[in-house]
């Protein structure tokens, strides 16, 4: 698609609606990881009530994506190859951050908004290095260069905003940063960098940097820096075994944070954010945390369409990289069940929401399935989402704002 010129003083009132539609000046990209259509149900049940709806549901536009990867041993995705048919455009193997099959490095939209002089930034509960931020920011054969990873944003693709997990791929090994390592929450965490103090080379290119909730309110404006976490913001365990959900910053805090920098520059911005949990503790089968990670998501997601109600000219997206559990949800009452226990056992039941009927979250695996995720979306060029695309269509819709065509 060919973005219009720039309509003058004189353009009639159509011809400024037809370029509203048309247009973005912002782009907004939410990713529950591991979120397909019964994710949403359960939450919505959960937290709105058979009649209700959640923010994310609604946005004006709705569709369907698939997300099969090309990997030569797998036909179900992992969130590196999903985020790399988003960024770039085109579909790669499990593991790849933004490089082809043969391990080329792709052209991501996060840098080509850069470089068009939009200010950038990313948001999640993971570690801020983990695959689906990453591959908007970064080029790598293994998502698990982690280091390497935050190198790349400090020395190459520069996001104005960075804000979530992962302190202990910053910091060399032995050199712990705000957060112990060790802590008895999760001895197995701990200073991992092999790159050096990537933190001060951060702060030496001009980043401020922050640890907590106090220091990032107080933080005004530039490039920033925030790490809650030696890795993911929470803990991702069975339900009862030391499961936690309980970020040092909340996600839509740290959204509200990011949204307020961006917005400072005059040619607009891209803010990818994410919600880690819902993945993390659908692997592990628990939907006590899925939803109350779902819970965080959706408050984020009413942030964000409060900002598009401001700013028409913004392009708010919401989605999932892949499905995770093989999720269904089924009635409390059913007793004729057929799906067994351990990883397929039934999870509740939950209370809806107004009601005195409850629901059961019935998994079938503790890993990725081919499911098809729902994509909703509002603000200009958002009407594109309609239907069922492959993945790589996301790119397609975005590059139209972020690496306009000529």
């Amino acid at each position: 698609m060919v973005i219009s010129p720039t309509l003058g003083a004189s353009a009639s009132a159509p011809e400024a609606q037809a370029k509203a539609r048309t247009t973005a000046k912002n782009v907004i990209f939410i990713n529950g990881d591991g979120m397909a259509a019964a994710h949403r149900e359960a939450a919505r049940l959960n937290q709105t009530g058979l009649d209700g709806q959640l923010a994310m549901d609604k946005l004006t536009a709705s569709g369907q994506l698939s997300t099969t990867p090309h990997d030569p041993k797998a036909v179900i995705t992992d969130s590196a190859a999903a985020a790399t048919a988003w960024a770039t455009g085109e579909k790669t193997y499990n593991g790849a951050i933004s490089v082809d099959v043969d391990g080329n490095p792709l052209a991501t939209l996060g840098q080509q908004a850069k470089a068009a002089g939009k200010a950038t930034g990313l948001v999640t509960t993971a570690q801020v290095t983990d695959a689906s931020p990453a591959a908007w920011f970064a080029n790598t054969a293994n998502r698990s260069a982690q280091d390497e990873i935050a190198r790349q944003y400090i020395d190459v693709s520069k996001p104005d905003v960075i804000l979530g997990g992962g302190e202990d791929w910053w910091l060399p090994k032995g050199t712990p940063g705000a957060f112990e390592d060790q802590p008895a929450e999760d001895p197995s965490e701990g200073s991992l960098g092999t790159k050096g103090n990537l933190v001060n080379k951060a702060k030496k290119a001009g980043y401020t940097y922050v640890t907590d909730a106090k220091q990032l309110d107080k933080a005004k404006g530039g490039k920033l820096l925030g790490l809650f976490g030696n890795e993911e913001m929470f803990q991702q365990r069975p339900e009862g075994q030391g499961d936690v959900y309980s970020p040092v910053v909340d996600l839509p805090t740290m959204t509200t944070k990011a949204l307020g920098t961006l917005d400072k520059n005059k040619k607009g911005f891209f803010l990818f954010v994410e919600e880690e949990g819902i993945d993390e503790f659908s692997h592990n089968n628990n939907g006590t945390r899925v939803l109350q990670a779902m819970a965080q998501l959706d408050k984020t997601v009413a942030i964000a369409r409060a900002y598009v109600a401001t700013h028409p000219d913004t392009l708010l997206v919401v989605t999932g990289d892949h499905e995770c559990g093989g999720l269904t949800v089924e009635e409390a009452t059913d007793t004729a069940d057929e799906s067994g226990t351990g990883v397929s056992a039934e999870d509740g039941p939950f209370s809806i929401r107004g009601s005195d009927k409850k629901f059961v979250m019935d998994w079938t695996t503790s890993g990725h399935t081919g499911a098809d995720v729902p994509v909703t979306a509002s603000g200009p060029l958002s009407d594109q989402f309609s239907g069922k695309h492959p993945n790589t269509y996301v790119h397609d819709v975005l590059a139209q704002v972020l690496a306009p065509r000529h």
